[in-house]
């Protein structure tokens, strides 16, 4: 793996590579066929939400356990403001993303103070309230959710089929592996590299730990609350069940197991984390034991994660 990370990192290997797995998803419906492409639909889900993800927890080193929380921010926003409003999903899209933004900011300004321990018990809490009230709140449907949500149009065009929604999900992950690859190397990138790992030095040297922390748990938000929104549009309907912790953790599972910081590394894990249990579907009621059984051995013999930085 190491090997293949140095050829990674070689502009004349990337983008050819680059060129191959872009072909490759153009071609995985006809070559899979439809259940694949619903599974693969959603392992491209996973890849913009862990992405978000990865920039709180691998590009800042913050421990974000209620990352779902945003998730159902975007999805709800979306089935809210469509139930009771009628707004059209392209209108919608930037509310939902504002509230995330703001609930980031709310969430983020008193707690990102904090130091890691503490902060993923705070983040924890705001997964589980988020869920709570989407639970128990009239206008979010309480335990049934909400369900008749139209689908979009774009360009005079329905989203309606699943080759559809894979293919704008394939668009949405190309466009958040850009975002992720050029927040890497910009100057807040280089702020949230110091911070992760010598909060004091990056202050001696004039960085604000806190608004830096807060820039990366607003744009983790924003990813999330983007997958959020089209998997409610995708689904047509979405109840709290789908928001809970554990939706927490498999997103940061796959960031953890790709190798935090690394946008190669988390779109594996991403794929890791939903092609797996389906792959050992032939072992029946083990799958998941198999899939966990492996996920510790990567854990034990691999800690850094399968494709992990080579930042230091």
């Amino acid at each position: 793996m190491g090997r293949l990370q140095g050829l990674w990192d070689r502009p004349g290997f990337r983008w050819p590579a680059l060129a191959v797995v872009l072909i490759l998803l153009v071609v995985a419906p006809y070559l899979f066929g439809p259940y694949a492409t619903v599974i693969l639909t959603n392992a491209l889900l996973y890849v913009v939400l862990a992405l978000g993800l990865n920039v709180v927890v691998g590009y800042a080193g913050l421990l974000d356990l209620g990352y779902a929380a945003f998730f159902a921010v975007g999805a709800y926003t979306i089935g809210i403001v469509h139930h009771v409003y009628g707004l059209d999903f392209w209108l919608t899209l930037p509310i939902a993303v504002l509230a995330a933004a703001v609930a980031g900011v709310i969430i983020g300004s008193p707690t990102l103070r904090l130091r890691s321990d503490y902060l993923a018990i705070v983040t924890l809490g705001f997964g589980e309230i988020v869920r709570f009230s989407a639970r128990n709140l009239d206008i979010t449907g309480g335990a049934s959710g909400i369900s008749g949500i139209e689908r979009p149009w774009i360009f005079g065009w329905r989203m309606q089929s699943t080759l559809d929604f894979y293919y704008v999900f394939c668009v949405l992950a190309i466009l958040a592996v850009i975002a992720s690859l050029r927040l890497a190397d910009s100057r807040l990138g280089r702020a949230w590299l110091y911070v992760r790992h010598d909060e004091d030095a990056a202050e001696a040297m004039g960085i604000d730990r806190v608004k830096v922390k807060l820039a990366a748990y607003v744009i983790g938000a924003i990813y999330g609350s983007i997958a959020g929104a089209f998997f409610a549009v995708n689904l047509g309907a979405i109840s709290p069940e789908s928001f809970s912790f554990q939706q927490s953790v498999l997103i940061l599972m796959a960031v953890i197991l790709g190798g935090m910081g690394k946008v190669p590394g988390v779109i594996l894990g991403a794929f890791i984390v939903i092609l797996a249990p389906e792959l050992l579907r032939d072992v029946g009621e083990l799958r998941l034991l198999v899939f966990a059984a492996g996920l510790l051995l990567v854990m034990l013999f691999r800690p850094e994660g399968i494709w992990p930085s080579r930042r230091r």
